[in-house]
């Protein structure tokens, strides 16, 4: 089951990273650093190399083990080796996830000459984001978190602060408007849910109905679920940590440089995190990384 793509830009992140600068934990979060590569195409070009910042989701596609970067100049192909290639038109990807073999799911708003509304709702693409449908909420939704568990979406609309479900992608019930930046859901129980927000870490085991906090954790801005339980969290400044139970209890791992704007987590040992203007990857659970791209 792939697990959502992350990213976070609104005021609540900029509240939470003033707050860590001045020691202040019960503010807010990481806001997203520019960065990005050099390399530029011809607008409406696909599998060419162009600007990939702003990166707001991460995921790995099953049907070839790739990693894709949604960001603010469209969805990008990041290889092992080699520069990454757009593969949809330009628009604003401002939240992502991999839904099932060359089926993405993604959010955010149109490019320049597109048309409607500015904020496109959910979209879909089944041929590994070369084209986009709309599926529902044009106009109604910026989904800047999405995840797809037990082909279940869940989203957290920007516009509204609602967390909302919902078992077709068309039809949604709103479960709650608590103020939260980022969610991962439970892969093998989704009535369990573990979001952060401006005074740390709040679980959900009503689907996301009602949260409480989590008494001692650490203050995070992503957080993301891996398919045998392991919990994955990133704090702004960078700092990782780790819970095998829920979040009820968490260790320290690993560090990156600069604030992190995106998580995918394929397993316990494969993470991957868009900061500082690079992707960057693990593959011993977030204890080291290696750059994958960019230009820190």
């Amino acid at each position: 089951m792939p697990a959502a793509s992350r990213a976070r830009r609104s005021p609540m992140l900029a509240r939470l990273a003033v707050a860590v600068a001045v020691g202040v934990l019960a503010s807010g979060c990481a806001s997203n650093t520019d960065g990005g590569s050099s390399q530029h195409d011809e607008p409406g070009s696909s599998g060419q190399t162009a600007e990939m910042e702003h990166i707001h989701g991460l995921g790995i596609d099953p049907a070839d083990g790739m990693l894709y970067a949604g960001s603010h100049y469209g969805l990008f192909r990041v290889p092992d080796e080699g520069a990454p290639t757009r593969v949809s038109p330009i628009q604003d990807f401002m939240g992502f996830t991999v839904a099932g073999p060359n089926r993405f799911l993604a959010s955010g708003h149109p490019g320049e000459g597109q048309d409607g509304p500015s904020s496109v709702g959910l979209i879909e693409s089944t041929d590994g984001g070369k084209s986009w449908q709309p599926l529902s909420l044009s106009g109604e939704a910026d989904f800047h978190s999405l995840e797809v568990v037990a082909e279940t979406v869940f989203g957290l609309n920007s516009m509204t602060g609602a967390f909302m479900v919902s078992i077709d992608g068309r039809d949604w019930q709103t479960r709650s408007t608590a103020p939260i930046v980022d969610f991962a859901v439970n892969p093998t129980d989704t009535s369990e849910v573990v979001a952060t927000s401006e005074q740390g870490p709040a679980r959900s085991q009503d689907g996301g109905k009602t949260f409480q906090l989590l008494s001692g954790a650490p203050l995070l801005v992503l957080v993301d679920w891996a398919t045998d339980g392991t919990l994955l969290g990133m704090a702004p400044d960078g700092a990782v940590h780790v819970s095998t139970d829920g979040g009820a209890t968490w260790k320290a791992r690993g560090r990156l440089a600069g604030a992190p704007e995106a998580l995918h987590v394929q397993d316990a040992d494969d993470v991957y995190v868009a900061a500082g203007g690079a992707v960057w990857e693990s593959t011993d659970g977030g204890n080291s990384f290696t750059q994958r791209h960019g230009t820190s």
